[in-house]
């Protein structure tokens, strides 16, 4: 997932002193969402008031007018200091469409969502500290220790089964200290080693089907299911694994017939490394039954998005879970793995608030994001920056409309690198361009979330990327010198995706 992703902590210089204090620290996702905030709010009594006409909540093509405002500026003051409550639990009025805290109308502000990242937060840090996942992936990755290929094939099919369901990604920083041994004991280099997790992840992230920090927070922004659109994803997801798999293989190939070729040479050091690597202990039931039910659950969850009835298919049923419902059963869910791992009760409850705290990050980053739609929208310059935005794109084909809403969210996702924020902040205001342009919502929603996980791959705003290669001691520079075929490669694959997505959807 992406919380708010922190740069790595910086290197300190014998002779200078801490390099922290000689170069640009790139700000975090807080401090990213709080100047937009503030930029935003000013930028309020700049742009024109404007509304378009709707029905069942999209704007109607043709409709926009001005709009006189009633509010002054100490309104606007006050709107601006309670944006992040405003973008928690914020109420609209039906009548004067302005939200504020309480009161009676349409619930605004992100509570579900906030509630659903705790929980989600929750379920992964109680199974993460039963070991069953740790222990799981490294018992497979000696059962296939014979088989290099499909070792490296199945591990990163893994990594990227995390990334697409849940969004995996601080969690990766914890395998490198199995991965490193094991792949330099293959005779593969660090760079094999940090690419089979680091790609994993950033590939299944970046083709999420029901990530709840990408998919489901964009769904929700966008007025949509997070099932809406899945079977394009799903089909993502393949391909670009399987690209992605093809892709390291054949450097880890090449560099096992020639170590000369590796990008990342070999030191003293690894080969010290190459003798720690030991038989992982076997697992034990509590931890297999901790291993079934963490995957149960995501199945569940993926039965309960996808609008079965909508895809024909009649003989399951539709649940149509959302945010309160899921949350719910990651809570009941966390609880169970929590017991079933044998933590007790104790245990059990310290790793659910542990967990829930360790992604408080991530809930705020959406609150935030929330607030500066509020904001936008009690002055009425949401309807008018989408209109703005649909002169833009207006006479462009859908398969062209798919490819534009790809390259307007890539400078966002590196300015706002946390995916959920990214999401909450861009949705409001690009969603409603597609039903100008008669395609779905959710080919916007999987053009974010195809931008947000292609510049988190390399970006270096990410903890992610820069904590995993510090673990790993490869050098950012040889990393993107690694990369820079295959982002150019996703790229072309991306874009032919959301151009047929567009044009069937």
């Amino acid at each position: 997932m992406s919380p708010a992703p922190e740069p790595a902590g910086q290197d300190t210089d014998p002779q200078h002193g801490p390099a922290d204090k000689r170069r640009f620290t790139f700000p975090s996702a807080f401090t990213v969402l709080i100047a937009v905030t503030v930029a935003v709010w000013a930028l309020t009594f700049v742009i024109p008031a404007g509304r378009y006409d709707t029905k069942d909540g999209s704007p109607i093509p043709g409709t926009y007018h001005s709009v006189e405002l009633t509010t002054g500026f100490w309104d606007r003051l006050k709107d601006l200091f309670l944006a992040p409550v405003n973008g928690l639990y914020g109420v609209t009025d039906p009548e004067s469409a302005l939200t504020a805290p309480g009161g009676s109308g349409d619930f605004a502000g992100a509570a579900g969502v906030f509630l659903f990242i705790l929980a989600v937060g929750a379920f992964i840090t109680v199974t993460m500290r039963t070991g069953a996942l740790t222990l799981g992936v490294a018992r497979l990755a000696h059962r296939l220790r014979g088989h290099r290929t499909l070792l490296l094939v199945v591990l990163l099919t893994v990594f990227s089964l995390g990334g697409t369901t849940y969004g995996m990604a601080e969690e990766t920083l914890g395998f490198y200290g199995l991965m490193i041994p094991l792949m330099l004991t293959l005779g593969y280099d660090r760079m094999v080693a940090a690419t089979v997790i680091m790609v994993g992840a950033g590939v299944g992230t970046l083709a999420s089907t029901v990530n709840p920090f990408a998919t489901g927070v964009a769904s929700d922004s966008a007025g949509i299911g997070t099932g809406d659109g899945i079977v394009l994803r799903l089909a993502m997801w393949v391909c670009l694994t399987a690209l992605a798999a093809a892709y390291v293989v054949r450097y880890a190939r090449r560099i096992l017939a020639d170590p000369a070729r590796s990008l990342v040479p070999a030191t003293e050091e690894d080969q010290l490394l190459k003798s720690d690597v030991q038989e992982a202990a076997q697992l034990t039931g509590r931890q297999r039954t901790v291993l079934w039910t963490f995957a149960g659950t995501f199945l569940f969850m993926i039965f309960a998005v996808i609008p079965w009835a909508d895809l024909h298919i009649t003989f399951l049923p539709t649940l149509g879970w959302y945010f309160p419902e899921l949350a719910a059963l990651f809570i009941v869910a966390a609880i169970a793995v929590g017991l079933i791992g044998g933590l007790g009760e104790k245990g059990t409850a310290t790793a659910i608030t542990g967990g829930a705290g360790d992604f408080i990050g991530a809930a705020m980053i959406v609150m935030l994001a929330r607030g500066v739609t509020v904001i936008m929208n009690n002055a009425a310059v949401t309807d008018t920056i989408l209109d703005g935005l649909h002169s833009v794109v207006s006479g462009a084909s859908s398969g062209v409309f798919g490819i534009l809403m790809f390259v307007v969210n890539i400078p966002l996702a590196f300015f706002v690198p946390s995916s959920s924020g990214h999401a909450a902040l861009a949705m409001p205001i690009l969603a409603p361009l597609a039903d100008f342009a008669g395609v779905s919502r959710a080919l916007v929603v999987t053009a974010y979330q195809s931008a947000s996980g292609w510049v988190n791959l390399i970006t270096p705003t990410s903890a992610v990327v820069m904590g995993g290669l510090a673990l790993a001691k490869v050098r950012y520079d040889r990393y993107l010198r690694f990369m820079a075929p295959l982002m150019g490669a996703l790229l072309v694959v991306i874009a032919g995706f959301l151009a047929l997505g567009a044009m069937l959807g």
